[in-house]
């Protein structure tokens, strides 16, 4: 039993994670039917803007407090995040809105290999290693471990997913975005800006995985210019496994997926020898993947019944 627990722990804390990015890939797709495959790499940037701010703030101001230099990084990455986000759309994506749907989709994956080679260039290849700013100290639950950091991160995933929900339910803007997702010419003739709703979702996605990609470095403390691929090909599985186009959905897929990934290779690996052990993990996201897109393309929820962003 204590390894069950400590493995739904590690799961909802990758779950978590995974559910932030999930969300932006179905906060854009609900809206302009694309599936961003630069989204994970949107991480990257925001994590390593992150390690560059912490560095920056400990040499001019070394004894800020660890929260408080986390938290001005966290706000910097963001608002990279989120420009970079925001540039990308208007550079790569606008003027092939009405294209065929492979052509956007090989431009989002040209974007993501562009981002890649760039941050290599900035930050260059090598890993580095991400300062721990937050207490150390474990808590006990029964036999399992959590950490602070891990805490921090459930309690900003679950904030994080409350503001959202707010958003696109109860607001000016979440109405717009629903009205575009519906049909865009009728929204427009309504008084609604396509290009500004459709700007505001990338930025908005870019600030989830903003914040995703400090507290994924925040709990494996360290960073580099591939990170971001891996978690948000994950993300991704997860989005479809919940229904893609479904905030909920892409809610439950992180969480369901993260769990499953940790229990699979917490149970499955002592059972082989350790040959399904953690270094084979990532195998259970792309079985899940196999298994509902053949069984159920349509994701847990299926978009039918999606509140689409």
């Amino acid at each position: 039993m204590d390894i069950l627990l400590q493995q739904i722990i590690n799961g909802l804390v990758l779950g978590s994670m995974y559910a932030l990015i999930a969300l932006g890939y179905t906060m854009v797709y609900g809206v302009i039917q694309l599936i961003n495959f630069a989204h994970g790499d949107v991480l990257m940037v925001g994590a390593l803007t992150a390690w560059s701010v912490i560095g920056g703030l400990q040499a001019v101001w070394p004894s800020a407090p660890g929260w408080l230099a986390l938290l001005i990084a966290a706000v910097v990455a963001c608002a990279v995040a989120g420009l970079l986000n925001f540039v990308i759309e208007k550079v790569a994506y606008k003027r092939l809105r009405n294209s065929p749907r492979l052509t956007p989709l090989i431009t989002a994956i040209g974007m993501s290999i562009l981002l890649q080679t760039l941050a290599m260039i900035i930050w260059k290849p090598n890993y580095k290693p991400f300062p721990g700013l937050l207490p150390q100290q474990p808590f006990f639950i029964g036999g399992a471990v959590i950490t602070p950091t891990q805490i921090i991160i459930l309690v900003v995933t679950v904030l994080s997913l409350a503001v959202l929900m707010w958003l696109v339910g109860h607001t000016r803007l979440g109405r717009a975005m629903r009205a575009t997702a519906e049909n865009p010419g009728v929204a427009g003739l309504m008084g609604v800006k396509p290009d500004g709703v459709i700007s505001s979702t990338f930025v908005i996605g870019a600030v989830l995985a903003a914040i995703a990609g400090v507290m994924y470095a925040s709990n494996y403390g360290t960073v580099q210019d591939t990170m971001g691929f891996l978690p948000g090909i994950k993300a991704f599985t997860a989005a479809v496994f919940g229904g893609i186009g479904n905030l909920a959905g892409a809610v439950v897929g992180g969480v369901l997926l993260g769990l499953i990934e940790s229990i699979g290779a917490g149970y499955l690996g002592p059972a082989t020898g350790g040959v399904l052990g953690s270094n084979y993990s990532d195998i259970f996201a792309f079985i899940v993947l196999i298994v509902v897109l053949t069984l159920r393309p349509s994701g847990l929820l299926g978009e039918r019944v999606a509140d689409r962003a």
